[in-house]
């Protein structure tokens, strides 16, 4: 590592490292540098020239921003020549800008509005007429408002850089230069929201949460995104017990500032005018609501009746409940109910990764190591569609330590367009297109392989002796597609497995082999929808569903329990990279209960005791049951994020590993959640589909 350099900012000392802009050595003391154009990350503009420092033996004023530390500087943030800079320059930006800030949606976060308390005029030497021009929307998702705009340029640059959409651009030049969308009066993009969050003003706002409260009206809730499986950080803005917008804005969670359209838009499915809000039981061939006393003691006489006539029963679960839900859902099918025959849609062949890593360490890759590391390999997956945070990841790995990406895929993704080598697949050829770039592979420093569901069972093995036969350290990342896919395959939802992938005796019967059993007497179903693409054929089977919505399989069933939203509980859940982290329960809907709840208000019912049904007390019992989940408490409290150890020895492989397949979900899909999404639905783009970015 280089020498540090020493230089002095405001009298005080600092060390930093060669290449440090003068606003970031600041930071590290404590001392901010005021700016609108300077964002961590994107390339520098320095343009709006409010970070302008004096340096000693220096004649003009220095751009903070763009300017590199150098041995023996000394600098000044806020001599009364720079204090006087910044006065004007704040006096400029309002020239123009309306002073409308009782009714902007930025009031309170402004960071004009701070710099003006801060070093503003108490009046203006402009009188001229302000110019207006009226607002602009551009998608369901954004509105502008030029006059506000004080062309810093952050929202081209996040688009351009963060997202690889080039959906922003500048037009006109001068004083008449604007933002404007890439096609003409609307946005065509991943409609992520970040030029938003990332506008200093309040020129570009929210079509979610336009005119609708303050920061300061509402409780801030972080919790985790309840869509894909990367497991994005979000921060839940609640007023009056409703969602009003998402954001992570603090930058805490894994995901830094990070949120696709789902994790920043998508929760108002919570807010759906169609979930269930009292249970429903059958009578006489109707779903009617009952009470909550009257629907659990039907489903617990009805499961003792079955058990005590040696009756047959089945349980999916879901990718979407927490670990803490799936734990006690698999211990109470086995434990109170008997049976093996108990599986969710797998979406990912976990556990042929972790039996192929058997006696490795340091195999499995973090989200961190996206960024990180030096070359990345994307097979069988769209990950800018699928897995946006992996693929933002990716893209800033790229911009900032030039990672060397290689891609196979059957169609274009948003990867080739930096990659240092892309091949088209086939279904089937994927492993023999990736023996393909073995020697420039053999030639990198280090190489992180990231792949889908393209690859299960043996392929899964063999991808790993690749790996290992290319003599350099390998990481590994199996997609898999919903929030807590991962969880589900920890915690025991399969039939050949308990939880930490322990095997078990009987292997039960597995998803697909549950619904064609003609001699089924109970079909649990938590938290998933089978009957939409699949029939259920026994016809005298008693079914049983929690979820939140009258889905194809509430409408089968016999008894239906208004289930709670990730948003609406607490626990914790596992990402894609086998990262927990915590899930915090940030509003409350009428009539609706966490799983773990209702489970263990039938196992009560049914006089059986299989454990506290408290979040808490059953993470107890999974960091001492689970291999792997022996995690530090105090970092997933604090709102961080532990990645689970790999099992260290043999797991029992995937029952038909033909079921597994990812659902193909889009950047504006997400299963029967999307379905309830009127945010989702409304955007141009959606659904949109997979492999579809234009060839670079």
């Amino acid at each position: 590592m280089a020498d540090l350099i020493n230089l002095t900012i405001d009298g005080k000392p600092v060390q930093a490292a060669p290449g440090t802009l003068v606003i970031n050595a600041a930071k590290q003391v404590g001392i901010e540098i005021p700016s609108f154009c300077y964002y961590d990350g994107l390339t520098l503009q320095a343009a709006c020239r409010m970070c302008l420092v004096e340096v000693e033996k220096t004649p003009k004023l220095q751009v903070g921003c763009t300017l590199p530390v150098a041995e023996g500087m000394v600098v000044h943030t806020d001599s009364p020549l720079v204090h006087q800079s910044r006065k004007g320059m704040v006096e400029f930006l309002l020239t123009n800008h309306p002073l409308d800030c009782p009714v902007c949606d930025k009031g309170g976060e402004c960071e004009l509005q701070d710099m003006t308390f801060r070093y503003g005029m108490g009046e203006s030497r402009f009188l001229e007429q302000k110019m207006h021009v009226d607002e602009q929307q551009w998608s369901p998702v954004v509105f502008y408002d030029k006059p506000r705009c004080i062309l810093c340029y952050r929202c081209v640059r996040i688009c351009d850089e963060g997202m690889g959409v080039n959906a922003l651009g500048v037009v006109n030049r001068g004083a008449v230069s604007e933002i404007a969308p890439n096609h003409f009066d609307h946005l065509e993009c991943d409609e992520c929201g970040m030029c938003i969050d990332i506008c200093p003003v309040g020129a570009l706002t929210s079509g979610a949460y336009r005119y609708k409260t303050r920061p300061w009206e509402m409780k801030h809730v972080g919790t985790i995104c309840t869509h894909c499986a990367d497991g994005c950080k979000t921060t839940l803005g609640v007023r009056n017990n409703e969602i009003i917008r998402g954001n992570n804005r603090d930058r805490s969670g894994i995901n830094g500032e990070f949120l696709c359209v789902k994790g920043r838009y998508a929760f108002d499915f919570v807010h759906s005018a169609e979930r269930l809000q009292a249970p429903l039981l059958r009578k006489n061939g109707k779903l009617e609501p009952v009470s909550w006393a009257e629907a659990l003691a039907t489903v617990a006489k009805k499961f003792q009746q079955a058990q005590a006539s040696g009756g047959k029963f089945a349980v999916i679960g879901s990718n979407h409940t927490s670990n803490e839900e799936n734990y006690y859902l698999q211990s109470f099918a086995r434990e109170v109910l008997g049976t093996n025959n108990i599986d969710h849609h797998r979406t990912g062949d976990v556990p042929a990764l972790l039996d192929a890593l058997s006696g490795k360490t340091d195999a499995l890759a973090t989200s961190a190591d996206l960024y990180e590391r030096k070359a990345i390999l994307v097979i069988a997956s769209d990950l800018a569609q699928q897995h946006p945070f992996l693929s933002f990841q990716i893209r800033a790995n790229y911009r900032h330590h030039g990672a060397h990406i290689y891609t196979v895929t059957p169609g274009p993704v948003r990867e080739q367009k930096y990659a240092v080598r892309s091949i088209m697949t086939i279904p089937g050829r994927e492993l023999a297109d990736v023996e393909l770039l073995r020697e420039q592979l053999k030639a990198e420093p280090e190489l992180v392989i990231v792949f889908g569901d393209a690859i299960k069972g043996d392929a899964v093995h063999k991808l790993v002796a690749f790996g290992a036969s290319l003599g350099i350290p390998v990481r590994y990342v199996c997609l898999v597609d919903y929030s807590n896919s991962r969880g589900a395959s920890d915690m025991g939802l399969a039939p050949n497995h308990g939880p930490g992938y322990q095997a078990v005796a009987e292997p039960g019967l597995a998803y697909d082999e549950i619904l064609a059993a003609t001699d089924l007497d109970v079909l649990w179903v938590v938290g998933a929808n089978p009957l939409k693409h699949l029939d259920l054929a026994s016809s005298r089977a008693f079914v049983v569903v929690n979820d939140m919505f009258l889905t194809e399989t509430a409408q089968r069933a016999d008894v239906v329990f208004p289930a709670a939203s990730a948003y609406e509980k607490s626990g914790t859940v596992t990402n894609v990279c086998g990262e927990v982290q915590r899930l915090k329960a940030g509003l409350q809907v009428m009539g609706a209960k966490p799983d773990l709840e209702i489970i263990g208000l039938i196992a009560k019912e049914m006089g059986q005791d299989i454990g506290i049904w408290s979040p808490d007390k059953v993470l107890e019992e999974i960091r001492t049951n689970v291999r792997g989940y022996n995690i530090p408490l105090p970092v997933i409290a604090t709102g961080g994020a532990a990645q689970t150890t790999p099992v260290n020895g043999h797991v029992p492989l995937s029952a038909r590993p033909e079921l597994i397949q990812s659902a193909r979900d889009s950047l504006f899909t997400s299963g029967s959640l999307g379905r309830y999404s009127k945010m989702l639905n409304s955007v141009l783009e959606g659904p949109g589909g997979l492999y579809s970015e234009e060839r670079p």
